[in-house]
């Protein structure tokens, strides 16, 4: 059986204490994976400091180039797993497909986003520090364009506690390596594949191994990330994220609720649009915290809601190898039954109603296929939005259409990490731009998954790892 060892400062290492990954469709073992337990997490972060100081032997600049040298070797090398074994880039997809339920057609986008970024990492980057000059990082002070700038970071390493859902988030903390920034990675417990191929990428690249550090564990291992590392970014649901939403040294990077709102003008013209919600609900199986898990409309919420029910229904459950798949598979069919359980009793209490449901079949939104467990695309009307339905998100193909008038929108939708407003009207495109519920806006037909990665939609990079400070320097009498 293939086994992932803990990396510390990029050296593999053998636990004792492992936990086995297993196939979704066949429950047959696929992968051993060493845990990391507290304390060996606790004295490896005793030495961060250390691991800086080698990544910072090498300019921006150069781990830039590292970065797109990376993009290259993820994609095209077989990289190293456990002493004596290796993986190309079909064992990965295949791999991660097994363990995850996501097809491996998925995968391969999420294999394009991840290489995208490592190829543009000069235009993020100039995105995120707002065209800094990369040397003033290096030397911690500089002149550009006749100021004088100066930044201080804010701590020797990044921890990120990462997903299950889609490996297109770990392109989220793939700047700090060119920051200059070690990273110490606890992946999720089913996708352990994706942050361990990337660190081998960087480092067959020419990245010092102390960048890496990648722990497998259990919740103590990640609380004790979170507490000793100076800066942490956190993937979750609520009940994971909430602790820590007040502390700042914690980027949070829970539900997204995303949105797409039509104005009357708009909603007339429905068919117009009907393209773009289809692609922001279902792409990348409505896995993202960027899908749109809401469609809020002046105008004709019926209408919109049954042509995206017909659209969205024809999505159907596919075999993970399936080249046209688009749905991922839940790799414990007890959560995708709990969760149709959940929308269930939400309907039965009345104002809303399924309209998938009224083409499926009651009691079909479960589905078995090639040994998987699948929930499709689900579309619910709300009659209000108050419902509890109305502003929620799952981990499919899953919107709420809210029939509500156009200038009340900004004040109800809530806390939205995406918004696509369709609208001309200035009025409600100045109310949107003062709404601060808002982390990206889009005026204008824009799919709420497509984002720019020199933009973050959630949280700045730079702005997390570095703070300006004032400077001055006079030079003294010889």
């Amino acid at each position: 059986m293939i086994h992932l060892p803990i990396l510390r400062a990029g050296r593999p290492y053998a636990s004792k204490r492992r936990a086995i990954v297993n196939d979704v469709r066949t429950a047959e073992p696929v992968v051993e994976v060493s845990l990391a337990n507290g304390g060996l997490i606790a004295r490896d972060l005793a030495r961060a400091g250390d691991n800086r100081k080698v990544l910072e032997a090498l300019s921006a600049e150069q781990l830039v180039h590292i970065a797109g040298d990376a993009a290259r070797r993820f994609r095209d090398d077989r990289l190293p797993l456990d002493e004596g074994s290796d993986q190309s880039l079909e064992d990965y997809l295949l791999q991660l497909a097994s363990t995850t339920g996501l097809p491996v057609a998925l995968g391969s986008r999420n294999v394009d986003k991840i290489c995208g970024v490592l190829e543009s990492m000069e235009g993020v980057l100039a995105g995120l520090t707002r065209g800094l000059d990369l040397s003033v990082l290096d030397a911690g002070w500089g002149e550009q364009d006749g100021r004088v700038l100066s930044y201080v970071r804010q701590s020797d390493t990044l921890g990120a506690i990462l997903p299950n859902n889609s490996p297109g988030v770990h392109t989220l903390w793939l700047p700090a390596i060119p920051l200059r920034t070690p990273v110490v990675l606890r992946p999720g417990s089913r996708e352990p594949w994706t942050a361990f191929r990337i660190a081998q990428a960087f480092m067959a690249a020419g990245c010092p191994p102390e960048a890496f550090g990648y722990y497998p564990s259990d919740h103590d291992g990640a609380t004790e990330i979170l507490m000793r590392c100076g800066r942490s970014l956190l993937f979750g649901g609520e009940d994971t994220v909430g602790p820590w939403r007040a502390d700042e040294r914690v980027e949070i990077h829970g539900p997204g609720r995303s949105k797409i709102l039509l104005d009357a003008d708009s909603a007339a013209n429905w068919p117009d649009h009907l393209e773009l919600m289809i692609s922001s609900v279902a792409d990348n199986g409505g896995r993202s915290c960027i899908n749109a898990s809401g469609v809020w409309t002046a105008a004709s919420g019926e209408e919109i809601g049954a042509a995206l029910a017909q659209r969205l229904a024809a999505i159907e459950p596919r075999a993970l190898t399936d080249p046209e798949a688009r749905l991922a598979a839940f790799p414990e069919p007890r959560v995708a039954h709990a969760i149709s359980e959940q929308i269930d009793r939400a309907l039965a209490a009345g104002g809303a109603r399924d309209l998938t449901a009224e083409i499926y079949g009651e009691g079909e939104r479960v589905s078995q296929i090639d040994g998987c467990t699948f929930l499709r695309p689900t579309v619910v009307l709300c009659d209000d939005p108050g419902h509890p339905l109305a502003n929620t998100e799952y981990l499919f193909p899953f919107v709420s259409i809210v029939e509500i008038a156009a200038p009340l929108m900004p004040a109800r939708i809530g806390p939205s990490l995406v918004v696509t407003a369709l609208t001309d009207d200035e009025a409600l495109q100045r109310q949107l731009l003062e709404c601060p519920d808002i982390d990206r806006l889009n005026l204008g037909p824009v799919p709420t998954l497509n984002i720019s990665w020199d933009q973050p939609h959630e949280g700045n990079l730079f702005e997390f790892l570095y703070r300006r400070r004032s400077f001055g320097r006079a030079r003294l009498r010889a």
